[in-house]
């Protein structure tokens, strides 16, 4: 009797064991489900998903914005870039060629020329989405997002923008900064930008 015993003993310790394990490992596929899940949340929004360069940093939540990444500066220029990343609803936000024009007004040139004679604009496809994209520098007074008053222009700036006509309305990513530190990941931003898919 006391053999018996000790096995019903020796099956219940394996029985809480295996209990016990599978607990632990579905509290980790849960942990890891939900820590992807806030990752994608980062990247992802209106209908597009997107890879963002590992070397950027994610910052807070803000309005209208999807994600906001800080980009550390290069050597030689004292401050960060920054590519926002907006949406403001179907339908809302105004066209592709109006936002053009506001992103190349946020530019002075030192010559007096108007930014849009020295702005690249180009169009796209990307994975079947519309993309069109502009490249411009200057004098910078676009600080602070697009309802922002206008600041201090600051001189020897640059701005990669891309509009991405989604299926929920278009998404605005703007990438702005001095002219070195955005050239020294220009091509990290186009990557982000042929990373850009439908969900």
């Amino acid at each position: 009797m006391k053999i018996g015993y000790m096995k019903r003993i020796e099956r219940s310790r394996v029985r809480r064991h295996g209990i016990l394990n599978l607990m632990l490992r579905s509290t980790a596929i849960f942990v890891l489900a939900a820590t992807t899940a806030l990752v994608w949340a980062a990247d992802s929004g209106a209908g597009l998903r997107w890879t963002a360069p590992a070397s950027w940093k994610t910052e807070a939540g803000r309005p209208m914005r999807l994600a906001t990444y800080s980009i550390p500066h290069a050597a030689g220029d004292a401050d960060n870039a920054e590519c926002g990343v907006y949406y403001f609803g179907q339908g809302q936000g105004g066209s592709v060629d109006a936002n053009l024009d506001r992103w190349i007004g946020q530019f002075t040139q030192a010559d007096g020329k108007p930014s849009k004679s020295t702005a690249k604009v180009d169009k796209r496809s990307v994975h079947g989405l519309k993309v069109t994209s502009v490249d411009v520098s200057g004098a910078y007074t676009g600080m602070g997002g697009p309802n922002a008053p206008g600041g201090t222009p600051k001189a020897g700036y640059r701005l990669l923008g891309a509009i991405v006509e989604g299926p929920q309305g278009s998404v605005f990513f703007k990438f702005a900064g001095p002219a070195k530190t955005v050239a020294q990941n220009q091509g990290a931003f186009e990557k982000m930008l042929d990373s850009i898919g439908a969900q």
